[in-house]
């Protein structure tokens, strides 16, 4: 059978004992929370990043800051329209809103965005050119998850620094990307560069602290983009009353990993309680257009693609017709894909 686990420690070593004793994934979630911190890192540009497949669908995540796109309603964004991407929801502090025509565009909303690899390619031509500032990424904690964040951060080709008090958890690391001291000295972080950073990004363990340490930035700067990681999951809302514009936690992380490993093609869960998943038509769907069939409106989900045997359509139109013979790939909170199943009937079943 597979085996999958969860490296702690020495993480790089107790990879490959883990993998030569028979596992075969070893989820390090230090990465992939690093990974998730940096997408959301609004320095740099505004491309829509990809965060997860379902077959030929391409989900991704794109910032909208400094764009033509802030002040604008869903309805009147018309550049995904016109590039074939469609966008399926909004993050907005943390919290997930199904992608209804009304839906305005703020200065800190996030995207989230299905089409084709072309079709997204597309949108990066069309926000390629929005940079939002040059000025290094903060990251405030040196640890696995700090310094796993700079390495994804240097990877999408933005500058960073660490401010981390304790010299063994960055000697390995060049000079000049991290300043060591406290983070909650003013001068410390002044010399980190927190004045002119886009981003700040809180990733110490200790919740309390991320707390305090988010407080204090957003008091520093109005303005600031803040990311903070919960170790905790009941501390996620108290982040947010904090003045966190994102917050991630290792349990939305490794549920979202670990589950995803094991509904592989089946259910692709972009974050927890949110999937990509795959029904067939439902029997009241059968040769309706989708501009008829109010499954948005009337379950909070969005059809992203429709197979076919003559292949398939990524983001179809709202005159595409669902035939009797073509499965939908939907994506929606946990609580609309029920809704779906509770409204079009159990022979939409998933597949």
């Amino acid at each position: 059978c597979n085996r999958w686990s969860r490296g702690l420690g020495d993480v790089y070593k107790r990879q490959d004992v883990l993998e030569l004793a028979g596992c075969s994934e070893v989820l390090r979630l230090e990465e992939r929370l690093g990974q998730s911190f940096a997408r959301r890192t609004i320095g740099g540009d505004a491309q829509a990043h990809p965060i997860g497949r379902f077959d030929d669908v391409v989900i991704a995540e794109a910032m909208t800051r400094r764009t033509p796109l802030v002040g604008k309603t869903l309805r009147e964004c018309e550049v995904t329209r016109r590039v074939g991407v469609t966008a399926v929801g909004v993050w907005e502090r943390g919290i997930f809103e199904p992608a209804l025509p009304d839906v305005l565009i703020h200065d800190n909303t996030v995207l989230l965005l299905a089409g084709s690899q072309e079709a997204v390619d597309r949108y990066n031509e069309q926000f390629r050119s929005y940079s939002v500032s040059g000025a290094p990424v903060v990251i405030l904690g040196g640890g696995r998850v700090g310094r796993a964040t700079g390495r994804a951060l240097a990877k999408r080709g933005l500058d960073y620094r660490i401010v981390e008090i304790l010299p063994e958890r960055v000697r390995k690391l060049d000079p000049e990307k991290y300043v060591l001291g406290d983070a909650a000295d003013l001068d410390v972080l002044k010399r980190a560069g927190i004045l002119e950073a886009p981003t700040v990004i809180v990733t110490t363990h200790d919740d309390d602290l991320n707390v305090y340490l988010t407080i204090y930035c957003r008091r520093l700067r109005a303005d600031i983009q803040i990311i903070s990681r919960a170790t905790r999951e009941r501390i996620v809302g108290t982040l947010h009353r904090a003045g966190a514009d994102i917050v991630m936690s290792y349990a939305s992380i490794g549920a979202s990993s670990l589950m995803n490993l094991l509904r592989r093609g089946r259910i692709l869960m972009v974050t927890e309680g949110l999937d990509v998943f795959r029904v067939n038509v439902p029997a009241a769907l059968v040769n309706k257009r989708i501009a008829d069939s109010s499954i948005r409106e009337r379950t909070g989900c969005n059809v992203v693609a429709i197979s076919t045997a003559e292949g398939k359509r990524i983001v179809p139109g709202p005159e595409q017709v669902m035939p009797a013979d073509a499965q939908l790939v939907l994506i929606g909170s946990i609580e609309a894909e029920e809704q779906f199943l509770e409204v079009f009937g159990a022979n939409g079943v998933q597949v």
